[in-house]
């Protein structure tokens, strides 16, 4: 009897020593878990941190932007309005300001022989007309529909009558942008073939071409300078588009 009490009384020691470790690992656990936890925390913590400071990084490279284009926006204005004064330096100051974009312009869509004489009547149309400006839209935006309105007169008017006086030669008598551009060094039979095909373009849709795919600007810009809506924009673009790969592919 005595012996099974000692037995019973030894294997409740150890079960009790068990559950003393099964509790200390189920406590080393549990810390273990809070430590991970905590470790998540951390981490997520860290992550925010980061987007919060590119966040703020953004915020102060725009905000530099921000007031970098209100400089420029009044100094502009303040430039229109010495214009509008009559002030000789002014007007000397705006036209050297977009006399070159202007006169590249031109030239893309009419050729540089009759660049530099359109550029000189845009600019006297601007010189004259701005008393009458009231700043609905940027100066530059503004210059750039004058100039699109003289070329694209003077490119319908002057295709048209290389079209009744040429016939189907029109392509060897066109005028090709002057200047070498990267195209043009690169691959110069490349750079003629596009400039023929360009002047074969109906004027509207060579002018939006030039605009988007060369000067660069947007649609909204775009519809801005032609008076007409984005859509108008896009869909001219893609027309244009496919006809200078019709004209290129029957070259």
């Amino acid at each position: 009897m005595y012996a099974a009490l000692s037995n019973l009384s030894a294997v409740t020691d150890r079960e009790a020593r068990s559950a003393a470790v099964i509790d200390r690992e189920v406590r080393s656990a549990a810390v273990t878990d809070r430590e991970v936890r905590s470790a998540a925390v951390t981490d997520r913590e860290v992550r925010s941190a980061a987007v919060t400071d590119r966040e703020v990084r953004s915020a102060a490279v725009t905000d530099r932007e921000a007031r970098s284009a209100a400089v420029i926006d009044e100094d502009e204005r303040q430039m229109v309005l010495a214009c509008q004064r009559g002030e000789t330096a002014a007007m000397q100051r705006l036209y050297q300001r977009y006399v070159r974009r202007v006169r590249t312009l031109v030239s893309r869509i009419v050729g540089p022989d009759e660049a530099d004489e359109l550029t000189q009547e845009v600019f006297l149309k601007a010189l004259r007309g701005i008393a009458k400006f009231r700043g609905e839209s940027q100066i530059g935006t503004w210059i750039y529909r004058l100039a699109v309105n003289a070329a694209l007169t003077y490119a319908t008017r002057d295709q048209a009558r290389q079209r009744r006086q040429l016939g189907d030669d029109v392509l060897d008598h066109l005028p090709a942008e002057s200047g070498a551009t990267g195209v043009e060094q690169a691959d110069p039979l490349l750079h003629d073939r596009l400039c023929r095909a360009m002047a074969l373009l109906p004027a509207g849709y060579r002018t939006v071409l030039v605009l988007h795919d060369i000067e660069g600007l947007q649609h909204d810009e775009i519809a801005e300078i032609l008076g007409v809506r984005v859509g108008t924009s896009k869909s001219q673009l893609h027309k244009a588009r496919a006809r200078m790969r019709e004209l290129l592919e029957a070259r």
